[in-house]
C-alpha cells in the first residue's frame, strides 16, 4: 500500500495528474508558513558553527542525485587537506539515541540508508541528528574543518556560507507548484539565493532568470559489487541483453532503469518507496534472475542478500569549471577565518 501511495503522488507531480489541483488552497497555507518560518529563523534563530558549512539540497521531492553529490564532495575536500564531516537527518532509520556517529557498523536501521553509503563510500565522520546544529557541534568536536550538510537547504536554523543546489534536468519541477499540490519544498526562486545550481543531467531546457551560473553533472557507472564477496564486477559481467530484476527505493526510480538500460540490460522493474527498509519477502519474484539494486538500496539489503545479487556503484563526474568556483570560494573562506582569528 505504501509503495502504491508513493508512486501516486510522484506520478501526479511529475506526469500532469490533474486530482492534485484540488490541494491548491494548503499550498497556499504552505507557502505562507514556510515563508513566515524562514523569516523567524534567518532573522532570530539561526546558529553559526566556527567552521565552514557547505549545504547541499534540493527544493523538490522525488530524488534528484545528492547523495553522489556529496560523496564526490568529500573526496574532493579531502585531497585538498580538509577533514570533512557530514550532517544528515537519516531518514528511514531511528537510532536509540542522538546525536549518532554513523559507523560501518552501525545498523542501517538506526542511521538510515544515505548517511552508512556516504560512510563506506568517503570514511568520513557522519553525524545524524535531528537537531543540525548539535550534529555539526558533534563533529568539530571530533576534529572535522569543514562541515556539509546533507539535504539541508530548508533547514534555516544551520548558518551556511555556500549552498548548492541540486536539479533533476529532465523532470526538473513537475508541475511547478509547492506541496501538496507539486513536488516542490520551496517555490523555483528560492534557487535564485544559492551559490550553484548542479543540474543532473541536460542543463540547456533550465531557465530560471536571475539564477546563478548552472553545472552539469552527470552519474556514470563505474562497475558492479557482488553480494557474495563484495569484490567489483566489471560492467561487461552481465551479456547484452540480460534480463534482471531491477529493485529501486530511490526518488527516481526510472534514472536507475534507464542506466541499467544504457548498459544493454533488460530489467523487470520493481519500485520501491524511498529510503525504503527491505524485507526478504520483497524479493520473491516470480522468475530466477539475477538482482540488481543501487548502491543506496544494498546498504539495507546485505543481511538477506542472495549470491546472485549485484549492487551498481556510480560516480558523480562534475565539470573542472565547478571544482575552480569551488576552489575560489574554498580561499576565501580561509582569508575570511584567518582574519577574523588575528582579530581575535
Amino acid at each position: 500500500m505504501a509503495r502504491r501511495a508513493d508512486n501516486r503522488w510522484l506520478r501526479a507531480w511529475y506526469q500532469g495528474g490533474i486530482w492534485v489541483y484540488v490541494l491548491v488552497p494548503l499550498t497556499g497555507l504552505f507557502k505562507a508558513l514556510s515563508a513566515l518560518r524562514r523569516f523567524f529563523l534567518c532573522r532570530f534563530g539561526q546558529r553559526r558553527l566556527p567552521v565552514p558549512v557547505l549545504v547541499v539540497g534540493n527544493i523538490s521531492l522525488g530524488g534528484t542525485g545528492k547523495t553522489p553529490v556529496i560523496i564526490a564532495l568529500v573526496q574532493y575536500l579531502q585531497s585538498r587537506g580538509y577533514k570533512p564531516g557530514v550532517i544528515s537527518r537519516g531518514y528511514g532509520g531511528q537510532a536509540p539515541a542522538y546525536p549518532l556517529v554513523v559507523s560501518q557498523e552501525t545498523p542501517v536501521t538506526h542511521s538510515g540508508d544515505e548517511p552508512l553509503l556516504i560512510v563506506q563510500a568517503t570514511g568520513c565522520a557522519v553525524c545524524v541528528d535531528p537537531d543540525r546544529v548539535a550534529a555539526g557541534q558533534c563533529l568539530i568536536n571530533l576534529g572535522c574543518d569543514f562541515i556539509l550538510s546533507d539535504d539541508g537547504l530548508q533547514h534555516y536554523r544551520l548558518a551556511r556560507d555556500l549552498e548548492i543546489a541540486v536539479v533533476d534536468g529532465e523532470r526538473q519541477f513537475g508541475n511547478g507548484w509547492c506541496l501538496p499540490t507539486g513536488p516542490l519544498r520551496e517555490p523555483v526562486g528560492r534557487l535564485r539565493r544559492v551559490d550553484w545550481i548542479l543540474v543532473n543531467g541536460r542543463a540547456d531546457k533550465l531557465n530560471i532568470p536571475g539564477a546563478p551560473e548552472y553545472f552539469e553533472m552527470k552519474l556514470e557507472p563505474d562497475h558492479w559489487r557482488r553480494f557474495e564477496d563484495h569484490n567489483k564486477v566489471g560492467l561487461e559481467h552481465f551479456a547484452a541483453g540480460s534480463q534482471v530484476h531491477a529493485v529501486a527505493g530511490i526518488g527516481n526510480p526510472k534514472r536507475f532503469y534507464q542506466t541499467l538500460r544504457t548498459l544493454s540490460l533488460s530489467p523487470q522493474e520493481h519500485d520501491f518507496p524511498d529510503h525504503h527498509q527491505y524485507a526478504p519477502e520483497d524479493f520473491q519474484f516470480e522468475e530466477s534472475l539475477p538482482v540488481v539494486m543501487t548502491a543506496k538500496d544494498a546498504v539495507k539489503c546485505r543481511e538477506f542478500a542472495q549470491p546472485h545479487w549485484y549492487w551498481l556503484e556510480v560516480n558523480s563526474r562534475l565539470p573542472e569549471r565547478f571544482w575552480q568556483a569551488l576552489d575560489t570560494r574554498l580561499a576565501r573562506l580561509k582569508e575570511k577565518s584567518e582574519s577574523v582569528q588575528k582579530e581575535q
